[in-house]
C-alpha cells in the first residue's frame, strides 16, 4: 500500500478508501500545517474565503486540499507549460511505419492465420485468462444527456444502451468458450473506469437492469483520478468559496487508477493474464476479442493495439507508427504534408502512414503489474477550457473565453517505454469494429445516426455472409443482430435461405 499511495501522490493524489467518512474539521496544528504548505507552494488563494465558511464547509475544502501535494501540482504545470526541448525540437524525428514483424491485418491475413488466433484467445479466456478494461468516464453531453456516455440509446430498434451492447458481447464469449471448451463456468471480469460524475450513475445503471445478465461480482467499479484547474499563470482556482475546480487526469490516468483502485491485484487473484482495454463510445468493439488476444499472446508483447485504416490524407486522426525507432503515437497536427501524402513503398495505392489510432489496446499482465516502476514519467498535457470560477471578491463567474488549463495524460504517453519486439498491431476493417459516438444526432458524422447505421449494415452483411437475403425500401437499412445470438457472424446457419425484411431484429433462433 506504500508503494501505491507514493504513485498516487506523485500525481497530486493519495489513495482514497471506497467510503468516505463526513469530512471532519482539522485541529489548529493540521490547519497551519496545511496552510504552510500552500503558502510555502504559492498557492494559498484556496484559502482566501476560508475562514468565513460554515464549519462543514470549512471541513470540506480541507478535505479535498489535504491529499494535494501543490508543489508537485506546481512542478507538472510548469513542465505541461514549458515543456523540455525534446529531440524533434532539435533534430527532426525520423518516423517510420511499424516494421512488418509487429503487425498484421485482419483485411489482408489468411483465413487459416484468424482461426488460428480465434481459437488460441477462445482457449485462454476458457482459461479465465483475460480480462477487459474499459473507460467510460465521459458524459454524454455533447449528445444532449447528463448521464453516462454508456448509458446512451443511439436509436437501435432493440433500445440497446452502449453498456448493454457491450456487456452482451462479454456474455457470449463466456458461453461460447464454455460450450467449446466444456468449462463449467468462464469468466471475464470487466473492469470499468469512471469518473467523479458517472460513477454513481453508472453503477445505478447496472443495478436497474441487473446487470444485463452477467455476474455482479464479475463487474468491478472503480474510479479515474483528478487534478485541479490552474490559471493559465498556475494558479489553483476556486470553483466555489469551498471547493477547487478539478478535472479527470484524461485516459493516462487509467494506469494510476488501475493501481490505486486495487484492479491490478484483482487481476493477480483472478490469474487473468491477457487484457483488453478500449473506451466506451465506440458501438462496433469486439469486447476481448478472441483474435486480437490470441495474436497479441503469440506475439508475446506487452502492449499491442488495434488501428483502422487512415481514410485519406487529410484525415484528423493520430497515427501509429514508429518515431525514432520507438512505437509512438503522433497526432496529424505534427505531421507534415508531404508525409501524410506519402504513399506505400510496395502499395501506391495506400498511405505509407495509415494506421490510424482508435484507442484499442491489449496489456499483458506484467506490463500492467510494473505501473508504479514507470507511471511518475508519463507528461502531462495541457488543455485551455472555460473553467467556472469564484474571483477575488467570491463571486461566480462564467468565463465566455478559455481562462484556465487542465492538466491530463494520454493512455498512450507510455509506448515509448517499449522496446519495438514487445509492441505489436492490427489492422482491422473500420466498417466492422470502429464507429466512434461523439456528436449530437444530426451532425452526420461519429452521431447516434451513424452508429445506429453501422451496427444495422453490420447485421446485414453478417446475415448475407450466412446465406440469408436482405430486403427492404432503404439499402441504407439493415439488420440488428443481438451479441447473445452472434458475437462476430458466427452461427447464424439457421438464416441460409432465408429472406429478412430491414430494418429487422435477430434476437433468437427461430
Amino acid at each position: 500500500m506504500e508503494t501505491v499511495n507514493n504513485l498516487l501522490a506523485s500525481v497530486g493524489l493519495k489513495n482514497k478508501p471506497d467510503t468516505e467518512a463526513a469530512p471532519q474539521l482539522p485541529t489548529e496544528s493540521e490547519l497551519k500545517e496545511i496552510r504552510d504548505k500552500y503558502e510555502k507552494a504559492g498557492q494559498g488563494q484556496v484559502f482566501a474565503f476560508y475562514d468565513d465558511l460554515k464549519k462543514d464547509e470549512q471541513a470540506t475544502l480541507y478535505q479535498q486540499l489535504q491529499p494535494i501535494d501543490p508543489e508537485h501540482i506546481n512542478k507538472i504545470t510548469q513542465r505541461a507549460l514549458n515543456p523540455p526541448k525534446s529531440e524533434s525540437e532539435t533534430e527532426k524525428p525520423k518516423l517510420e511505419p511499424l516494421p512488418e514483424s509487429a503487425t498484421t491485418s485482419t483485411i489482408s491475413s489468411e483465413e487459416e492465420h484468424l482461426d488460428k488466433w480465434y481459437k488460441s484467445g477462445l482457449e485462454l479466456i476458457a482459461a479465465n485468462q483475460v480480462g477487459v478494461v474499459l473507460m467510460a468516464g465521459g458524459q454524454g453531453t455533447r449528445l444532449g444527456s447528463s448521464a453516462p456516455k454508456g448509458c446512451y440509446d443511439i436509436g437501435l430498434p432493440s433500445k440497446k444502451s452502449l453498456f448493454q451492447l457491450q456487456a452482451e458481447r462479454i456474455l457470449k464469449l463466456q458461453l461460447l468458450a464454455s460450450k467449446i471448451h466444456g468449462k463449467e463456468e468462464v469468466v471475464i471480469p470487466w473492469y470499468i473506469m469512471t469518473s467523479g460524475p458517472t460513477r454513481k450513475p453508472t453503477q445505478q445503471f447496472f443495478e436497474d437492469n441487473k446487470y444485463f445478465g452477467l455476474n455482479r461480482n464479475n463487474v468491478i467499479f472503480f474510479e479515474q483520478g483528478v487534478l485541479p484547474c490552474i490559471t493559465m499563470d498556475g494558479k489553483i482556482l476556486l470553483e466555489t468559496k469551498s471547493k477547487v475546480a478539478v478535472a479527470p487526469d484524461g485516459n493516462g490516468g487509467l494506469y494510476q487508477a488501475l493501481i490505486g483502485s486495487g484492479v491490478v491485484q484483482d487481476l493477480s487473484k483472478r490469474g487473468v493474464k491477457h487484457i483488453h482495454a478500449y473506451c466506451v463510445d465506440n458501438c462496433l468493439v469486439r469486447v476481448a476479442d478472441p483474435v486480437f488476444i490470441g495474436f497479441s499472446a503469440e506475439k508475446n508483447v506487452d502492449i499491442a493495439t488495434k488501428v483502422v485504416r487512415k481514410r485519406n490524407a487529410k484525415e484528423s486522426v493520430g497515427l501509429i507508427l514508429q518515431k525514432n525507432g520507438k512505437p509512438d503515437v503522433v497526432e496529424y497536427s505534427e505531421i507534415d504534408a508531404e508525409t501524410a501524402e506519402a504513399t506505400d513503398s510496395k502499395d501506391s495505392s495506400l498511405l505509407k502512414f495509415r494506421a490510424a489510432n482508435i484507442v484499442n489496446h491489449y496489456y499483458s499482465y506484467s506490463f500492467l503489474e510494473s505501473i508504479p516502476q514507470w507511471a511518475h514519467q508519463l507528461p502531462h498535457h495541457i488543455a485551455k477550457k472555460k473553467i467556472p470560477y469564484v474571483d477575488e471578491k467570491g463571486n461566480a463567474v462564467k468565463p465566455e473565453k478559455p481562462n484556465g488549463i487542465k492538466l491530463e495524460q494520454f493512455v498512450f504517453d507510455c509506448f515509448p517505454f517499449l522496446s519495438m519486439d514487445k509492441f505489436a498491431c492490427m489492422e482491422v476493417k473500420r466498417e466492422d469494429e470502429f464507429s466512434p459516438l461523439k456528436n449530437a444526432r444530426g451532425t452526420g458524422e461519429d452521431d447516434p445516426d451513424t452508429s445506429r447505421r453501422d451496427i444495422l449494415l453490420q447485421g446485414k452483411r453478417f446475415l448475407q455472409a450466412a446465406g440469408a437475403t436482405v430486403t427492404g425500401e432503404d439499402p441504407e437499412e439493415g439488420v440488428e443482430v443481438s451479441p447473445l445470438i452472434s458475437y462476430s457472424g458466427e452461427g447464424l446457419q439457421f438464416l441460409k435461405g432465408r429472406e429478412v425484411v430491414a430494418p429487422a431484429v435477430i434476437e433468437k433462433e427461430d
